[in-house]
Protein backbone atom coordinates (compact mmCIF):
# COMPACT_ATOMS: atom_id res chain seq x y z
CA UNK A 1 0.00 0.00 0.00
CA UNK A 2 2.71 2.45 1.01
CA UNK A 3 4.71 1.91 -2.16
CA UNK A 4 1.50 2.66 -4.08
CA UNK A 5 1.09 6.01 -2.26
CA UNK A 6 4.67 6.97 -2.98
CA UNK A 7 4.90 5.63 -6.50
CA UNK A 8 4.15 9.02 -8.01
CA UNK A 9 6.75 10.81 -5.84
CA UNK A 10 9.83 9.07 -7.14
CA UNK A 11 12.34 10.86 -9.33
CA UNK A 12 13.67 14.40 -9.17
CA UNK A 13 10.68 16.35 -10.45
CA UNK A 14 9.65 19.35 -8.36
CA UNK A 15 6.40 21.27 -8.15
CA UNK A 16 3.11 20.50 -9.84
CA UNK A 17 2.66 18.11 -12.70
CA UNK A 18 -0.55 17.30 -14.61
CA UNK A 19 -2.17 14.19 -13.18
CA UNK A 20 -3.41 11.36 -15.32
CA UNK A 21 -7.01 12.28 -16.02
CA UNK A 22 -6.31 15.68 -14.56
CA UNK A 23 -9.89 16.75 -13.94
CA UNK A 24 -11.89 15.28 -11.07
CA UNK A 25 -15.68 15.65 -10.79
CA UNK A 26 -17.01 17.02 -7.47
CA UNK A 27 -20.61 17.83 -6.56
CA UNK A 28 -21.57 18.68 -10.12
CA UNK A 29 -18.62 21.07 -10.51
CA UNK A 30 -15.11 20.43 -11.80
CA UNK A 31 -11.84 20.68 -9.93
CA UNK A 32 -8.37 20.50 -11.44
CA UNK A 33 -6.27 17.78 -9.83
CA UNK A 34 -2.50 18.10 -10.15
CA UNK A 35 0.36 15.93 -8.92
CA UNK A 36 2.75 17.55 -6.49
CA UNK A 37 6.32 16.46 -5.88
CA UNK A 38 9.00 18.13 -3.80
CA UNK A 39 11.66 17.15 -1.24
CA UNK A 40 9.75 19.09 1.44
CA UNK A 41 6.63 17.06 0.70
CA UNK A 42 8.50 13.77 0.78
CA UNK A 43 10.15 14.72 4.07
CA UNK A 44 6.71 14.69 5.74
CA UNK A 45 6.49 10.93 5.36
CA UNK A 46 7.89 9.98 8.74
CA UNK A 47 7.34 6.55 10.33
CA UNK A 48 4.48 8.14 12.27
CA UNK A 49 2.67 9.41 9.18
CA UNK A 50 3.20 6.11 7.41
CA UNK A 51 1.59 4.27 10.32
CA UNK A 52 -1.39 6.67 10.42
CA UNK A 53 -1.84 6.58 6.64
CA UNK A 54 -1.86 2.78 6.57
CA UNK A 55 -4.54 2.66 9.29
CA UNK A 56 -6.85 5.04 7.41
CA UNK A 57 -6.22 3.24 4.10
CA UNK A 58 -7.04 -0.10 5.71
CA UNK A 59 -10.37 1.23 7.06
CA UNK A 60 -11.23 2.93 3.74
CA UNK A 61 -11.18 6.50 5.10
CA UNK A 62 -9.55 9.20 3.04
CA UNK A 63 -6.80 11.29 4.64
CA UNK A 64 -5.39 14.51 3.13
CA UNK A 65 -3.07 17.31 4.21
CA UNK A 66 -5.14 20.47 4.70
CA UNK A 67 -4.99 24.26 4.76
CA UNK A 68 -1.85 26.20 5.54
CA UNK A 69 0.55 23.27 5.14
CA UNK A 70 -0.61 22.84 1.53
CA UNK A 71 -0.13 26.56 0.89
CA UNK A 72 3.38 26.48 2.33
CA UNK A 73 4.42 23.41 0.35
CA UNK A 74 3.19 24.96 -2.89
CA UNK A 75 5.14 28.10 -1.99
CA UNK A 76 8.35 26.12 -1.58
CA UNK A 77 8.32 26.36 2.22
CA UNK A 78 8.48 23.38 4.56
CA UNK A 79 5.47 23.78 6.89
CA UNK A 80 6.08 24.05 10.62
CA UNK A 81 2.72 22.46 11.42
CA UNK A 82 0.82 19.97 9.32
CA UNK A 83 -2.92 19.52 9.79
CA UNK A 84 -4.89 16.69 8.26
CA UNK A 85 -8.50 16.30 7.18
CA UNK A 86 -10.44 13.07 6.84
CA UNK A 87 -13.78 11.56 5.94
CA UNK A 88 -13.75 9.61 9.23
CA UNK A 89 -15.82 10.97 12.11
CA UNK A 90 -14.21 11.60 15.52
CA UNK A 91 -15.83 8.41 16.87
CA UNK A 92 -14.49 6.41 13.92
CA UNK A 93 -11.00 7.89 14.38
CA UNK A 94 -11.02 7.03 18.09
CA UNK A 95 -11.99 3.47 17.26
CA UNK A 96 -9.15 3.23 14.70
CA UNK A 97 -6.50 4.52 17.10
CA UNK A 98 -7.75 2.51 20.08
CA UNK A 99 -7.74 -0.70 18.05
CA UNK A 100 -4.15 0.01 16.99
CA UNK A 101 -3.10 0.81 20.56
CA UNK A 102 -2.19 4.40 19.65
CA UNK A 103 -2.42 7.12 22.29
CA UNK A 104 -4.76 10.10 21.84
CA UNK A 105 -4.13 13.43 23.54
CA UNK A 106 -5.86 16.79 24.04
CA UNK A 107 -9.54 15.92 23.60
CA UNK A 108 -10.63 19.59 23.69
CA UNK A 109 -11.04 19.71 19.92
CA UNK A 110 -13.23 16.64 19.65
CA UNK A 111 -16.56 18.52 19.60
CA UNK A 112 -15.28 20.43 16.55
CA UNK A 113 -14.17 17.18 14.92
CA UNK A 114 -10.46 17.15 15.79
CA UNK A 115 -8.62 14.13 17.19
CA UNK A 116 -4.92 14.34 18.04
CA UNK A 117 -2.99 11.08 18.00
CA UNK A 118 0.53 10.55 19.36
CA UNK A 119 2.39 8.17 17.04
CA UNK A 120 6.15 7.51 17.02
CA UNK A 121 6.75 10.55 19.27
CA UNK A 122 4.88 12.79 16.80
CA UNK A 123 1.47 14.46 17.14
CA UNK A 124 -1.05 14.15 14.32
CA UNK A 125 -4.00 16.57 14.44
CA UNK A 126 -6.74 15.19 12.22
CA UNK A 127 -10.11 16.88 11.68
CA UNK A 128 -13.29 15.46 10.22
CA UNK A 129 -14.63 17.26 7.18
CA UNK A 130 -17.32 19.67 8.34
CA UNK A 131 -19.70 22.45 7.43
CA UNK A 132 -20.74 25.38 9.61
CA UNK A 133 -24.41 25.06 10.52
CA UNK A 134 -24.68 28.15 12.76
CA UNK A 135 -22.15 30.97 13.14
CA UNK A 136 -22.22 34.10 15.29
CA UNK A 137 -19.10 35.87 14.05
CA UNK A 138 -16.92 34.24 16.70
CA UNK A 139 -17.83 30.56 17.00
CA UNK A 140 -19.49 27.98 14.82
CA UNK A 141 -21.69 24.94 15.37
CA UNK A 142 -20.47 22.30 12.94
CA UNK A 143 -21.92 19.30 11.18
CA UNK A 144 -19.70 16.52 9.85
CA UNK A 145 -19.64 15.67 6.15
CA UNK A 146 -17.75 13.50 3.68
CA UNK A 147 -17.81 16.18 0.97
CA UNK A 148 -14.36 17.73 0.51
CA UNK A 149 -15.65 20.69 -1.50
CA UNK A 150 -18.15 21.64 1.22
CA UNK A 151 -15.33 21.67 3.77
CA UNK A 152 -13.17 23.79 1.46
CA UNK A 153 -16.07 26.19 0.96
CA UNK A 154 -16.23 27.06 4.69
CA UNK A 155 -12.54 28.07 4.87
CA UNK A 156 -11.45 31.70 4.87
CA UNK A 157 -9.14 32.34 1.89
CA UNK A 158 -8.72 30.50 -1.39
CA UNK A 159 -5.02 29.90 -0.69
CA UNK A 160 -6.00 28.13 2.56
CA UNK A 161 -8.77 26.00 1.05
CA UNK A 162 -6.70 23.39 -0.79
CA UNK A 163 -6.02 19.75 0.13
CA UNK A 164 -3.07 17.56 -0.76
CA UNK A 165 -3.55 13.82 -1.02
CA UNK A 166 -0.81 11.57 0.33
CA UNK A 167 -0.21 10.37 -3.23
CA UNK A 168 0.64 13.96 -4.21
CA UNK A 169 -2.69 14.91 -5.76
CA UNK A 170 -3.64 18.55 -5.21
CA UNK A 171 -7.37 19.18 -4.75
CA UNK A 172 -8.14 22.81 -5.48
CA UNK A 173 -11.83 23.74 -5.51
CA UNK A 174 -11.62 27.55 -5.53
CA UNK A 175 -8.56 28.40 -7.68
CA UNK A 176 -6.29 28.70 -4.64
CA UNK A 177 -3.21 27.55 -6.54
CA UNK A 178 -3.81 30.13 -9.26
CA UNK A 179 -4.21 32.85 -6.63
CA UNK A 180 -1.04 31.69 -4.89
CA UNK A 181 0.94 31.81 -8.16
CA UNK A 182 -0.44 35.30 -8.85
CA UNK A 183 0.14 36.35 -5.21
CA UNK A 184 -3.51 37.24 -4.89
CA UNK A 185 -5.51 37.13 -1.65
CA UNK A 186 -9.21 36.41 -2.02
CA UNK A 187 -11.94 35.13 0.27
CA UNK A 188 -13.59 31.85 -0.64
CA UNK A 189 -16.88 32.71 -2.30
CA UNK A 190 -18.69 35.77 -0.94
CA UNK A 191 -16.41 38.00 1.18
CA UNK A 192 -19.31 39.34 3.30
CA UNK A 193 -20.44 35.84 4.21
CA UNK A 194 -16.95 34.59 5.03
CA UNK A 195 -16.25 37.59 7.26
CA UNK A 196 -19.58 37.37 9.08
CA UNK A 197 -18.84 33.74 9.93
CA UNK A 198 -15.78 34.92 11.89
CA UNK A 199 -14.85 38.61 11.99
CA UNK A 200 -11.23 37.73 12.79
CA UNK A 201 -10.95 36.86 9.10
CA UNK A 202 -10.59 40.58 8.42
CA UNK A 203 -7.21 40.54 10.14
CA UNK A 204 -6.30 37.21 8.59
CA UNK A 205 -6.89 38.80 5.19
CA UNK A 206 -4.43 41.58 6.01
CA UNK A 207 -1.93 39.20 7.56
CA UNK A 208 -1.86 36.92 4.53
CA UNK A 209 -1.74 39.90 2.19
CA UNK A 210 1.50 40.89 3.92
CA UNK A 211 2.77 37.31 3.68
CA UNK A 212 1.87 36.57 0.06
CA UNK A 213 1.17 39.70 -2.02
CA UNK A 214 4.02 41.11 -4.07
CA UNK A 215 2.92 44.76 -4.03
CA UNK A 216 0.85 46.97 -1.73
CA UNK A 217 -2.53 48.24 -2.86
CA UNK A 218 -3.63 45.38 -5.14
CA UNK A 219 -6.91 44.64 -3.38
CA UNK A 220 -10.25 43.85 -4.97
CA UNK A 221 -12.73 46.69 -4.43
CA UNK A 222 -15.52 44.39 -3.27
CA UNK A 223 -13.20 42.84 -0.67
CA UNK A 224 -12.36 46.23 0.85
CA UNK A 225 -16.03 47.20 0.84
CA UNK A 226 -16.93 43.99 2.68
CA UNK A 227 -14.19 44.63 5.24
CA UNK A 228 -15.33 48.20 5.88
CA UNK A 229 -18.97 47.14 6.19
CA UNK A 230 -18.10 44.50 8.77
CA UNK A 231 -15.25 46.25 10.63
CA UNK A 232 -17.27 46.83 13.81
CA UNK A 233 -17.71 43.07 14.13
CA UNK A 234 -14.12 42.95 15.38
CA UNK A 235 -15.37 44.49 18.63
CA UNK A 236 -16.89 41.07 19.39
CA UNK A 237 -13.59 39.22 18.97
CA UNK A 238 -11.40 38.57 22.01
CA UNK A 239 -8.27 40.66 22.38
CA UNK A 240 -6.10 37.57 22.63
CA UNK A 241 -7.20 36.31 19.19
CA UNK A 242 -6.73 39.75 17.65
CA UNK A 243 -3.23 40.11 19.10
CA UNK A 244 -2.14 36.74 17.67
CA UNK A 245 -3.00 37.97 14.16
CA UNK A 246 -1.64 41.49 14.66
CA UNK A 247 1.76 40.24 15.80
CA UNK A 248 2.18 38.28 12.59
CA UNK A 249 0.87 41.17 10.48
CA UNK A 250 3.26 43.69 12.09
CA UNK A 251 6.33 41.64 11.21
CA UNK A 252 5.22 40.89 7.64
CA UNK A 253 5.57 42.83 4.40
CA UNK A 254 3.68 46.00 3.38
CA UNK A 255 3.01 46.77 7.04
CA UNK A 256 2.84 50.57 6.63
CA UNK A 257 0.37 50.20 3.74
CA UNK A 258 -1.76 47.70 5.66
CA UNK A 259 -1.93 49.74 8.87
CA UNK A 260 -2.91 52.88 6.94
CA UNK A 261 -5.59 50.84 5.18
CA UNK A 262 -6.89 49.60 8.52
CA UNK A 263 -7.39 53.21 9.56
CA UNK A 264 -9.07 54.07 6.26
CA UNK A 265 -11.49 51.15 6.64
CA UNK A 266 -12.38 52.14 10.25
CA UNK A 267 -10.87 48.99 11.76
CA UNK A 268 -8.44 50.73 14.16
CA UNK A 269 -10.92 51.69 16.95
CA UNK A 270 -12.09 48.08 17.35
CA UNK A 271 -8.63 46.55 17.83
CA UNK A 272 -7.13 48.91 20.40
CA UNK A 273 -5.28 51.28 18.09
CA UNK A 274 -5.36 54.99 19.03
CA UNK A 275 -8.03 56.86 17.08
CA UNK A 276 -5.51 59.42 15.84
CA UNK A 277 -2.46 57.22 15.51
CA UNK A 278 0.86 58.74 14.44
CA UNK A 279 0.88 57.32 10.92
CA UNK A 280 3.86 59.40 9.77
CA UNK A 281 5.94 58.08 12.67
CA UNK A 282 4.70 54.57 11.86
CA UNK A 283 5.86 54.94 8.25
CA UNK A 284 9.29 56.12 9.39
CA UNK A 285 9.75 53.38 11.96
CA UNK A 286 8.51 50.61 9.66
CA UNK A 287 11.33 51.62 7.29
CA UNK A 288 13.85 51.90 10.15
CA UNK A 289 13.27 48.35 11.32
CA UNK A 290 13.51 46.61 7.95
CA UNK A 291 15.82 43.56 8.22
CA UNK A 292 16.34 44.20 11.98
CA UNK A 293 13.79 41.60 13.18
CA UNK A 294 11.94 43.88 15.62
CA UNK A 295 9.39 42.67 18.13
CA UNK A 296 5.80 43.45 17.04
CA UNK A 297 5.39 45.89 19.93
CA UNK A 298 8.45 47.86 18.78
CA UNK A 299 6.74 48.69 15.48
CA UNK A 300 3.26 49.18 16.92
CA UNK A 301 4.51 51.65 19.54
CA UNK A 302 5.23 54.17 16.79
CA UNK A 303 1.47 54.73 16.49
CA UNK A 304 1.30 55.87 20.12
CA UNK A 305 1.72 59.48 21.19
CA UNK A 306 1.55 59.00 24.97
CA UNK A 307 1.97 56.14 27.44
CA UNK A 308 -1.77 56.04 28.02
CA UNK A 309 -2.14 54.72 24.46
CA UNK A 310 -0.16 51.65 25.53
CA UNK A 311 -2.41 51.15 28.54
CA UNK A 312 -5.56 51.35 26.37
CA UNK A 313 -4.09 48.80 23.96
CA UNK A 314 -3.42 46.48 26.90
CA UNK A 315 -7.02 46.81 28.09
CA UNK A 316 -8.30 45.76 24.66
CA UNK A 317 -5.79 43.09 23.65
CA UNK A 318 -4.48 41.72 26.98
CA UNK A 319 -0.87 41.92 25.82
CA UNK A 320 1.84 40.40 28.00
CA UNK A 321 3.51 42.32 30.81
CA UNK A 322 6.77 42.25 28.87
CA UNK A 323 5.08 43.70 25.77
CA UNK A 324 3.34 46.42 27.76
CA UNK A 325 6.58 47.43 29.53
CA UNK A 326 8.44 47.56 26.20
CA UNK A 327 5.79 49.87 24.75
CA UNK A 328 5.89 52.15 27.80
CA UNK A 329 9.69 52.20 27.68
CA UNK A 330 9.91 53.19 24.01
CA UNK A 331 7.25 55.90 24.28
CA UNK A 332 9.07 57.37 27.28
CA UNK A 333 12.64 57.26 25.93
CA UNK A 334 12.47 57.37 22.12
CA UNK A 335 13.19 61.13 21.96
CA UNK A 336 15.59 61.72 24.88
CA UNK A 337 17.66 58.51 24.87
CA UNK A 338 19.59 58.95 21.63
CA UNK A 339 23.13 58.44 20.40
CA UNK A 340 25.89 60.89 21.33
CA UNK A 341 26.48 62.86 18.12
CA UNK A 342 30.05 63.79 17.07
CA UNK A 343 31.47 61.51 19.72
CA UNK A 344 33.89 58.61 19.65
CA UNK A 345 31.41 56.80 21.91
CA UNK A 346 27.95 57.25 20.31
CA UNK A 347 26.68 54.23 22.24
CA UNK A 348 27.62 55.63 25.65
CA UNK A 349 24.18 57.09 26.59
CA UNK A 350 22.59 53.68 26.05
CA UNK A 351 25.33 51.86 27.95
CA UNK A 352 25.11 54.25 30.88
CA UNK A 353 21.33 53.82 30.97
CA UNK A 354 21.67 50.02 31.15
CA UNK A 355 24.20 50.14 33.96
CA UNK A 356 22.23 52.71 35.96
CA UNK A 357 18.93 50.85 35.60
CA UNK A 358 20.26 47.58 37.04
CA UNK A 359 17.24 45.76 35.55
CA UNK A 360 17.93 42.41 33.81
CA UNK A 361 15.77 43.15 30.75
CA UNK A 362 16.99 46.70 30.06
CA UNK A 363 19.55 45.49 27.51
CA UNK A 364 16.85 43.91 25.34
CA UNK A 365 14.66 47.03 25.62
CA UNK A 366 17.57 49.20 24.50
CA UNK A 367 18.14 46.91 21.50
CA UNK A 368 14.48 47.33 20.50
CA UNK A 369 14.80 51.10 20.95
CA UNK A 370 17.83 51.11 18.63
CA UNK A 371 15.80 49.21 16.04
CA UNK A 372 12.97 51.73 16.43
CA UNK A 373 15.47 54.57 15.84
CA UNK A 374 17.01 52.79 12.82
CA UNK A 375 20.48 52.64 14.43
CA UNK A 376 21.61 49.43 12.74
CA UNK A 377 25.35 49.85 13.39
CA UNK A 378 24.86 50.79 17.03
CA UNK A 379 22.53 47.82 17.42
CA UNK A 380 25.29 45.45 16.26
CA UNK A 381 27.70 47.04 18.74
CA UNK A 382 25.17 46.78 21.54
CA UNK A 383 24.50 43.11 20.79
CA UNK A 384 28.24 42.40 21.10
CA UNK A 385 28.71 44.47 24.26
CA UNK A 386 28.91 42.66 27.58
CA UNK A 387 27.45 44.64 30.46
CA UNK A 388 30.30 45.24 32.95
CA UNK A 389 29.69 44.56 36.62
CA UNK A 390 30.34 47.33 39.12
CA UNK A 391 33.19 45.89 41.23
CA UNK A 392 32.43 47.58 44.59
CA UNK A 393 29.65 46.60 47.02
CA UNK A 394 28.30 48.09 50.22
CA UNK A 395 29.97 45.24 52.07
CA UNK A 396 33.35 46.37 50.70
CA UNK A 397 32.78 49.85 52.15
CA UNK A 398 31.65 48.55 55.53
CA UNK A 399 34.82 46.47 55.73
CA UNK A 400 36.88 49.68 55.64
CA UNK A 401 34.79 51.38 58.29
CA UNK A 402 32.11 53.23 56.30
CA UNK A 403 28.55 52.86 57.59
CA UNK A 404 25.05 54.31 57.58
CA UNK A 405 23.92 56.77 54.88
CA UNK A 406 27.54 57.26 53.85
CA UNK A 407 27.56 53.84 52.20
CA UNK A 408 24.95 54.81 49.56
CA UNK A 409 26.48 58.24 48.94
CA UNK A 410 30.01 56.91 48.44
CA UNK A 411 28.83 54.00 46.30
CA UNK A 412 27.19 56.47 43.90
CA UNK A 413 30.35 58.62 43.82
CA UNK A 414 32.45 55.55 43.01
CA UNK A 415 29.93 54.46 40.35
CA UNK A 416 30.26 57.90 38.67
CA UNK A 417 34.04 57.58 38.78
CA UNK A 418 33.84 54.10 37.30
CA UNK A 419 31.62 55.35 34.44
CA UNK A 420 34.08 58.16 33.66
CA UNK A 421 36.85 55.56 33.35
CA UNK A 422 34.85 53.75 30.70
CA UNK A 423 34.05 51.03 33.26
CA UNK A 424 37.76 50.12 33.42
CA UNK A 425 38.66 50.85 37.07
CA UNK A 426 38.84 47.80 39.32
CA UNK A 427 37.89 47.47 43.00
CA UNK A 428 41.29 48.48 44.39
CA UNK A 429 41.52 51.57 42.17
CA UNK A 430 38.03 52.68 43.14
CA UNK A 431 38.52 52.13 46.87
CA UNK A 432 41.74 54.13 46.70
CA UNK A 433 39.66 57.11 45.51
CA UNK A 434 37.80 57.34 48.82
CA UNK A 435 38.97 60.41 50.71
CA UNK A 436 40.02 59.73 54.25
CA UNK A 437 38.99 62.39 56.72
Amino acid sequence: MWSRLLSRHRGRALGLLPAAGSRVATRGSRVTAMKFESPDFQSLFTPGLRSVAELFEKEKYELRIAGGAVRDLLNGVKPEDVDFATTATPAEMKKIFQSAGMRMINNKGEKHGTITARVHEQNFEITTLRIDVVTDGRHAEVEFTTDWEKDAERRDLTINSMFLGLDGTLYDYFSGYKDLKNRKIRFVGDANQRIQEDYLRILRYFRFYGKIAEKPGEHETNTLEAIKTNAKGLARISGERIWVELKKLLTGNHVNHLVRLMYELDIAPYIGFPVNGSLEEFDKVSKNVQNLFPKPMTILTSLFKVQDDVMKLDLRLKISKEEKNLGLFIVKHRKDLIKEVDSLEPLKPYQSFIIDSRQPDTNSKICELLKYQGEEHLLKEMQQWSVPSFPVSGHDLMKIGISGKEVGIILQQLRDQWKKSGYQMDKEELLSCIKKE
